[in-house]
């Protein structure tokens, strides 16, 4: 049979077609945009009062992403979000596209629609906020109302990125709360609230970037079967049930690697009062609620955290118990702190690096915004680490305390695997603060235990260590100093800074082999490092005292109040002023005072030329004063910056009394 040919600019097309994807589009939504039959949506302009066709932005991201279907931009293209705040759910601008899916009978149904897959990982679907490329100093809020399942949808969704929103919603209730913030359910209108902030399935290659998801009556972010993922400077807060949860329907397990990097996880398992943003209502299992920090159901994948905060969430803050289906977990210059259970839980094989551990599973007890919250759940060991046969886990250059039964318990996963006798949990260069046992009257924190392992005890590799103040005075390995003071700054569990001071016996006291190359705060360790997460910082500088002395007033000159989390960070200059600190300071010894919080939060002090840490200096509730004394490192210029991680402004104080050079 004879073929006809087909001319070679039919081939040439073809090839340039799939080889090259079609330019991708960028859509805008503004405030003062316009409906699809007036504006395109292709510029970033107002919408005219009438016409059609117009190059001007839409009014509301259902313009893009119809609840129900079909989206109106294309894989790949980019829905840039302007200023303001635009309500998601039903009754809002759009939702009439779909009458099926935004009823007053099912107002649940009434979400954003899935954003479509990019083509490829280099030409990603994009859902941001206006300013994703300029620092994201005043992200467009999404929030979401009436029992809108989720506000954000990314459930078969691959090849995006979603960066710069706040999601949230205009509600301090929470969803099947048993005290007095349970939400409207059953019968319309039932209010300004909205179930979970994100929501995700069966998706591959997402970044999620500077969001703030807090707030929502139940979850957070709800999101499993995932591959690949990459989230980075995200909060995620105040939500009723948890933070992020990994248990959906049907299978749960992610593969891949989930990346999570300069991430906030705090009061998870607590109501947020809108629109002032505090905590209430606090709730863990005992009163029917939830509140982990992060969890997953059964999962596989490489689950990686660096320079994140866990904190103040009414269960686990990590809870990996259930990553045991061939993954590994990777923990790095992480606090995790003040949560109701264990602060971390791992399974399978891990490492722990520089991470700072306050188990301070007390946390929410007799305090005004607690309904009812498990002390110290499942009694509130501090690291709980979960080994299958053969496993190795690695806690290195950390500092762990807490008033839980113990400071570390491991245990063989004996339902999934049988441990054989090899298995290790090595420890090395760290800092155990131990105390009083709160699940055991009169007792003290126990250092290691172990159950379920053939070797018994054996299971603990454990050498240049720091111990004080644990049951039975446990002391293992050949190295290390036992029973003496740890020289902290601050050992104190409810306000625990674990810098060291002069004079600490973990000062060149940890062994070079596996140390990591910087600390916490990314510091250089040298050949003898330091024991713990941090180096000691004034090595080789000497104290000069200077008269007390009011340094930073932001009531005065150095006004105004710090705004709010999101705004630039606060430059200022501390040396060569009128308190007589030279420009050749290194570190001042000062107390922090914040006052006049128009919300619950804390405040970052840190050198003007480092990215700032995780760590805070001062914690706040709204509207209370509080002080703290700390070692304030300066830039080469002698500068400071300060970061307000609150909702609301607060005014800082500073007064000096000496410094290093």
């Amino acid at each position: 049979m004879r073929m006809r040919a087909v001319p070679m600019a039919s081939f040439l097309f073809a090839f340039l077609l799939f080889a090259f994807p079609s330019r991708a589009a960028t859509f805008y939504v503004r405030t003062d945009g316009g409906p699809p039959d007036r504006c395109t949506g292709l510029a970033d302009a107002a919408a005219p009062p009438s016409g059609t066709g117009l190059p001007c932005a839409w009014d509301h991201p259902f313009r893009a992403l119809p609840p129900g279907g079909p989206a109106s931009i294309a894989g790949g293209d980019t829905l840039q979000i302007g200023p303001g705040s635009y309500m998601v759910g039903f009754g809002a601008p759009g939702a009439d596209t779909n009458p099926g899916a935004c009823t007053q009978e099912w107002t649940w149904d009434c979400t954003l629609g899935p954003l479509p897959s990019g083509p490829d990982a280099a030409h990603p679907t994009r859902l941001v906020g206006a300013g994703a490329l300029t620092g994201c100093g005043s992200p467009p809020e999404l929030w979401g109302t009436e029992r809108a399942n989720w506000v954000v949808d990314l459930s078969g969704t691959s090849n995006a990125e979603v960066a710069c929103l706040v999601v949230t919603d205009h509600s301090g209730c929470v969803e099947g709360h048993t005290g007095s913030l349970a939400c409207v359910r059953d019968t319309y209108p039932h209010g300004p609230w909205a179930a979970n902030g994100i929501q995700a399935r069966d998706s591959t290659n997402v970044t999620l970037r500077d969001l703030n998801v807090h707030g929502l009556a139940s979850r957070g972010i709800l999101a499993g079967r995932l591959t690949d993922w990459t989230i980075e400077r995200v909060r995620v807060a105040g939500n009723g049930g948890a933070g992020w949860d990994g248990d959906i329907d049907g299978t749960d397990s992610n593969g891949g690697t989930l990346l999570f990097r300069n991430v906030t996880v705090e009061w998870n398992g607590c109501g947020e009062t809108w629109p002032e943003g505090q905590p209430a209502g606090c709730w863990g299992q005992s009163a029917g609620g939830y509140g982990d920090g992060v969890a997953t159901g059964d999962t596989a994948g490489n689950w990686v955290f660096e320079d994140s905060l866990i904190r103040w969430n009414t269960q686990d803050g990590i809870d990996l118990l259930y990553a045991r289906l061939g993954s590994t977990i990777t923990i790095r210059r992480t606090r995790a702190e003040g949560n109701a259970g264990n602060q971390i839980k791992t399974n399978g094989p891990a490492t722990l690096e520089n991470v700072v551990a306050v188990g301070n599973c007390g946390f929410f007890t007799g305090k005004p915004f607690t309904l009812d919250v498990d002390e110290c759940r499942a009694v509130g060991n501090t690291l709980s680490l979960a080994l299958r046969g053969g496993d190795l886990v690695t806690v290195t250059s950390s500092t762990v305390t807490g008033q839980g039964d113990c400071l570390l318990i491991a245990g063989c996963d004996t339902e999934h695997s049988a441990c054989n006798g090899s298995e290790r949990v090595r420890t090395r260069n760290g800092l155990f603060a131990g105390g009083p046992d709160l699940t055991q009257e009169g007792d003290r924190t126990c250092l290691m235990y172990q159950e379920t392992f053939p070797q018994g005890d054996a299971v603990f590799d454990a050498d240049y260590l720091v111990v004080n103040e644990v049951k039975d005075g446990a002391c293992p390995g050949t190295h290390h100093s036992c029973g003496v003071s740890p020289g902290l700054v601050n050992g104190s569990i409810s306000s625990f800074d674990g810098h060291l001071v002069a004079g600490s016996p973990a000062v060149n006291a940890g062994t070079a082999t596996g140390a990591p190359a910087t600390d916490f705060e990314g510091t250089p360790r040298d050949g003898a490092p330091d024991i713990g997460a941090y180096e000691f910082r004034a090595t080789g500088l000497s104290f000069y005292a200077v008269t007390p002395c009011r340094i930073v007033d932001t009531r005065g000159a150095e006004g105004p109040a710090l705004e709010p989390a999101g705004a630039p960070d606060r430059t200022f200059t501390l040396t060569g002023g009128a308190c007589g600190v030279p420009a050749e300071a290194r570190s001042l010894s000062v107390n922090v005072t914040v006052t006049q919080p128009a919300g619950n939060g804390d405040l970052v002090l840190y050198p003007a030329d480092q990215s700032a840490p995780v760590t805070s200096i001062v914690s706040f509730a709204n509207g209370r004063t509080r002080a703290s004394k700390s070692l304030l490192l300066l830039s080469g210029e002698g500068a400071a910056k300060a970061r307000n991680r609150s909702a609301g402004t607060v005014h800082l104080i500073v007064d000096v009394n000496g410094y290093f050079r």
